[in-house]
């Protein structure tokens, strides 16, 4: 929770004697049109058990088992927007086969990513480093899926894509449209329902006082236009909408999504 003590936060998320808390890895499916369109994709399975147990991996359906519940195959899936590519981002797009090699894990999906990102996971600075695996990374050059962006922009009328660089360089915040709502995929820029406040930030965040800058800017235009935030990382609530209290930007209601 970067600079907020643990005696404050501690009243809103629960840590384990380990000093652990439960975060989630949530993925967003977008359809329109004919293009089913998916959102990050977690931490996949290439990492080792023990890795996996320092994390404290646990619950959830998982990155596939939860696409084929709602009807979706992994060949459906025709983009693929990562918003970063810290090894919790990205981890689930490539997988190792029985032949022992990395493969697309959409095969038929364009793996969009920042070209900010991209050039900073390949040179990472010191803090980030571990962040960032070349699995992860390499296999998406090689297999021909990895498309850039440069600047904001739309991948379709209907969701846009902004560009931060706080939390680290290049990061995608995805806004979609859906003829009625607008929806903000919060990322690591807004993570939890706890992160909305302005001092509440990432301890892991490159640029804190850019961070906050960024989400200022991005809270207000949610309050003004009544969007829905959607909470990657929350262990409680998927979405939420915001308002602004005398004591800054706080999450008003739970939404459903």
């Amino acid at each position: 929770m970067g600079v907020v003590p643990k005696v404050i936060w501690s009243d809103y998320f629960e840590s384990d004697e380990n000093n652990m808390v439960s975060f989630a890895l949530r993925s967003l499916v977008i359809k329109t049109g004919d293009r089913i369109i998916l959102v990050d994709n977690g931490i996949g399975r290439k990492q080792n058990v023990k890795y996996l147990k320092r994390l404290g991996i646990h619950g959830g359906e998982g990155l596939l088992e939860g696409l084929v519940k709602r009807g979706i195959q992994p060949e459906d899936i025709t983009d693929m927007i990562l918003t970063h590519l810290h090894y919790d981002h990205c981890g689930g797009g490539i997988y190792r086969g029985e032949d022992g090699k990395f493969h697309p894990t959409f095969p038929n999906a364009r793996y969009w990513v920042s070209r900010q990102q991209w050039e900073n996971a390949l040179h990472p600075n010191i803090r980030e480093k571990d962040a960032f695996f070349e699995e992860n990374l390499i296999p998406m050059e090689q297999a021909g899926v990895l498309h850039m962006i440069e600047k904001d922009q739309y991948l379709t009328p209907e969701i846009e894509l902004r560009l931060v660089h706080g939390h680290t360089p290049g990061q995608i915040i995805p806004l979609v449209f859906d003829g009625q709502l607008t929806y903000v995929f919060g990322a690591d820029l807004i993570p939890t329902h706890l992160h909305i406040p302005i001092k509440y930030n990432m301890a892991y965040d490159l640029e804190v006082l850019k961070t906050m800058e960024e989400k200022s800017r991005m809270l207000h235009e949610i309050v003004e236009n009544h969007y829905i935030l959607i909470l990657e990382h929350d262990p409680r609530f998927a979405a939420c909408t915001v308002h602004q209290t005398i004591k800054g930007y706080r999450m008003d209601q739970k939404v459903d999504i």
